[in-house]
C-alpha cells in the first residue's frame, strides 16, 4: 500500500443519498401511513408539530424519508397544494 504524503488532501465521492421532492415525500409517507392503518393527517400534522419522528411509521422507509425534509418546506409545500387547488371543500 503506497502512503501519501501528509501535506496531500485526498478526495473520494460517495454515492449521494436519492433525493425527492417535498410532496414526493409526503406522498410516500403518506400511503406508509395509510397501509399501516394510522390516520395520516394526525399523524404527518403531530410530527409537524412536535418534530418527534416517532409520529411516522418507518414501514417503506417513511420516517428516514420525512426526517430528510425539514418541517417548515413540508408545510410550504402543504400551503402550495391548498392555494393551488384554493378549496377545502373536498376534505373531509
Amino acid at each position: 500500500m503506497t502512503e501519501l504524503p501528509i501535506d496531500r488532501t485526498q478526495f473520494f465521492n460517495t454515492k449521494p443519498d436519492q433525493t425527492f421532492a417535498v410532496k414526493e415525500v409526503l406522498n410516500l409517507v403518506y400511503n406508509a401511513m395509510e397501509e399501516k392503518g394510522y390516520n395520516p393527517v394526525n399523524q404527518i400534522v403531530g410530527y409537524i408539530m412536535s418534530g418527534d419522528p416517532t409520529y411516522i411509521t418507518s414501514h417503506k422507509g417513511a420516517r428516514s424519508m420525512i426526517m430528510k425534509v425539514e418541517r417548515d418546506e413540508l408545510v410550504e409545500e402543504l400551503l402550495r397544494a391548498y392555494i393551488r387547488n384554493r378549496s377545502w371543500e373536498d376534505v373531509e
